[in-house]
């Protein structure tokens, strides 16, 4: 966290916090939703300046519910979560990279949810794959031992049968099939922080 947010804690220590109007989709990009984004439930505008990202980035954080938010000066943002609480995106010198600019550790486990979208988790971080690599790790997959076609992995998907691992870094990791909401439920993270205002 930013010394200069520390120092903004403790200088304003009761300001209320602030839902419903930061958001992070599905390709880690940080989104602003004013009034009318909220009404419409639209994704909301793209942030950009790379300075405001970076601040964000550095103090993104969670509390005891399991609701992220950033912490901006003295105030709580809450984060609505288009998928998980990262993002992570391949890279070729560093293997994986959250949304935060940070490099990700090694996979310790791999999921795919029921849209085909494939989530890492790595210590205490889970983070669904940018939808744009899906098929750089699809390619990694094997299944039963062999290298997975398409029909094989939606038969799979479908609750077909068979071992279905990826193959990354010379370490073989099983792949569970899970949906978004028992990911949720099962790493507690909550989605929606906006739809529990008012709830300890």
């Amino acid at each position: 966290m930013d010394d200069i947010v520390k120092q903004a804690m403790a200088k304003w220590p009761n300001v209320p916090h602030c839902y419903g109007w930061l958001a992070l989709d599905a390709r880690g990009v940080w989104r602003m939703r004013d009034e009318t984004a909220q009404r419409a439930e639209a994704p909301g505008d793209k942030l950009t300046n790379a300075a405001l990202v970076g601040f964000i980035n550095r103090n993104y954080l969670h509390d005891e519910r399991g609701c992220w938010y950033f912490q901006n000066g003295p105030q709580r943002v809450y984060v609505n979560l288009e998928a998980t609480p990262f993002i992570a995106r391949t890279d070729p010198a560093q293997g994986l990279v959250l949304h935060t600019g940070q490099a990700m550790a090694a996979p310790e486990q791999v999921f795919m949810f029921e849209t085909g979208s494939i989530a890492l988790r790595a210590g205490e971080q889970l983070a669904q794959l940018d939808d744009r690599d899906v098929a750089q790790l699809l390619q990694a997959m094997e299944l039963d031992g062999k290298p997975v076609a398409d029909e094989g992995l939606m038969a799979w998907l479908e609750g077909g049968p068979g071992r279905l691992a990826l193959r990354w870094q010379g370490r073989e990791i099983a792949v569970e099939r899970v949906t978004l909401e028992e990911a949720a439920q099962r790493f507690s993270f909550v989605q929606r922080p906006d739809l529990l205002i008012g709830q300890k």
